[in-house]
């Protein structure tokens, strides 16, 4: 053969089925998916005591549903409280069920070649939102979530693309931990009435915040 790379590209004796693993995948998607769940029960949908808050999750991978893009939580924010404050590549939306509060966002200036590089501006941004209204998060945004009803609790649905992860570019930074925040809580519904229901909270209060 006349081609220089000869002595290389037919080096190895290593094989592999990927291409027809790849086919048989494609081929079990209807059978495999038929076996996931399309309707979840509130009882199917997992609390969690996380650094970011108090939350519900609706979808996400690990469900087991028929969703393949898409995860998404309800968060809940007792009165006067506040959410963790993070950063992740990935836009978020939230839909705000119920309650009165704002967001205070940090745009990023973002650079990415060989690395990933961000830098957070100066300018941090307050946005007020209501029951009904929809927030949304710029990607790779520093963000925090504020209830400013000392009384009454905050709702707030969260969606973002799952496509992020698949990409490599599942980038999650916590900054600030919710007060609530405590890894040996085992939520559930009257633990969860407990913390809705509660009007002091340790710490400063939503009010106090810039």
């Amino acid at each position: 053969m006349a081609w220089d790379e000869t002595g290389a590209w037919v080096a190895g004796a290593r094989t592999a089925q990927l291409y027809a693993e790849q086919l048989q995948r494609a081929a079990d998607a209807p059978v495999r998916n038929a076996g996931r769940r399309k309707v979840l029960h509130p009882d199917d949908m997992p609390w969690e005591m996380s650094r970011q808050g108090l939350l519900k999750h609706l979808l996400n991978e690990a469900l087991d549903t028929r969703m393949e893009t898409v995860d998404a939580y309800m968060q809940i924010i007792p009165g006067g409280s506040r959410s963790g404050r993070h950063r992740h590549l990935a836009e978020e939306c939230l839909y705000v069920l119920e309650g009165t509060g704002y967001d205070l966002h940090q745009d990023c200036d973002v650079e990415i070649t060989d690395t990933y590089h961000w830098t957070p501006q100066e300018e941090v941004q307050r946005f007020s939102w209501e029951a009904g209204d929809v927030i949304y998060v710029p990607p790779n945004t520093i963000h925090q979530h504020f209830n400013a009803d000392p009384a009454r609790p905050a709702r707030l649905i969260s969606a973002t693309n799952r496509v992020y992860r698949y990409c490599g570019l599942d980038d999650l930074e916590q900054y600030e931990d919710a007060p609530e925040y405590d890894p040996s809580v085992v939520l559930d519904a009257e633990r969860v009435r407990q913390y809705v229901a509660t009007r002091e909270l340790s710490g400063r209060s939503a009010a106090d915040q810039p």
